[in-house]
């Protein structure tokens, strides 16, 4: 199994936070991650505005979909990810304690991904475990 397929998405969105909050995407006066991507009227004639860090907890969750998707397999493959993932976690977590850069609303809602990340992973694979067993011992009863 090729190392990339087992790292964890939610890594993606902890990096890009990372280039963009230690200025490696170019410095921007403020907080960059209240700057807007679109903005449009709607029919209602309210406005609508979408910011980066909107966009950026938009797709942490994508990324979360895929991950737990990547969950339902079983093998070594799943224990290598799952592993990843609580790695990914464990960095979130120390990162958003540590660095000044972290305490914000969009790094926290990541971790928050993150975490429910692993939880899922592992409440996936325990389950799909228990069901596995669960029909290995009714074929020995029958």
């Amino acid at each position: 199994m090729p190392i990339l397929a087992a790292l964890p998405l939610t890594l993606l969105p902890f990096a890009a936070f990372n280039l963009a909050a230690f200025g490696f995407l170019g410095s921007s006066a403020g907080d960059p991650w209240a700057m807007p991507v679109i903005s449009i009227s709607l029919v209602s004639g309210a406005g609508f505005t979408l910011l980066i860090g909107d966009l950026m907890i938009v797709a942490g969750l994508i990324f979360l979909f895929i991950e737990i998707l990547k969950a339902t397999r079983i093998g070594t493959a799943s224990l290598v990810d799952h592993i990843l993932s609580t790695l990914v976690l464990i960095a979130y977590l120390v990162e958003f304690l540590a660095i000044p850069e972290a305490a914000h609303s969009v790094f926290f809602i990541l971790t928050v991904i993150a975490l429910i990340d692993v939880i899922a992973g592992f409440s996936i694979t325990i389950t799909g475990s228990r069901r596995d067993v669960a029909f290995g011992n009714s074929d020995l009863h029958h």
